[in-house]
């Protein structure tokens, strides 16, 4: 949903993007919820739940996802899915395998019976920090979805 993101914010992210030659790093985020694995699962694999805060529109065809955003959509395939655990999405437009992804995990934090949803994806080296921007705006969606 990328609130208060012009789309031209959101593209230079989304895969096709990105030049051959771009030296992407990975990165990872960490966020704390209050709520049960199964329901914030449920959010981050259905083509409903990603609806309600990762994208205005998700569809899916088998593992075929579609994300839309105003005028712009683009695909990616779910790669990975371990019920209440992991969901990893690979972007078809990027050729190295090893920075083609985004995938969201779900760890139980065993001291505080929290939720940590820790979420790895890639970026140049200079456009860190507004990717990074970017996906606390999608959590802070999320959370306001969750009641949380």
């Amino acid at each position: 949903m990328f609130h208060g993101l012009d789309i031209f914010s959101i593209l230079q992210y989304m895969p096709g993007r990105f030049p051959a030659n771009a030296m992407r790093t990975k990165y990872e985020l960490e966020y704390t919820l209050r709520c049960s694995p199964k329901v914030l699962f449920a959010r981050l694999s259905t083509p409903e739940g990603l609806g309600e805060w990762f994208a205005e529109n998700v569809t899916a065809d088998g593992d075929l996802f579609n994300f839309a955003w105003d005028d712009s959509a683009s695909e990616a395939r779910l790669s990975a899915l371990k019920e209440n655990r992991l969901v990893r999405f690979e972007w078809p437009g990027i050729e190295d395998d090893e920075t083609n992804f985004f995938e969201f995990r779900i760890q139980l934090q065993e001291l505080t019976g929290d939720v940590a949803l820790i979420i790895t994806d890639f970026s140049e080296p200079d456009e860190k920090d507004d990717a990074v921007f970017l996906w606390d705006s999608q959590v802070n969606e999320l959370k306001r979805v969750l009641g949380v």
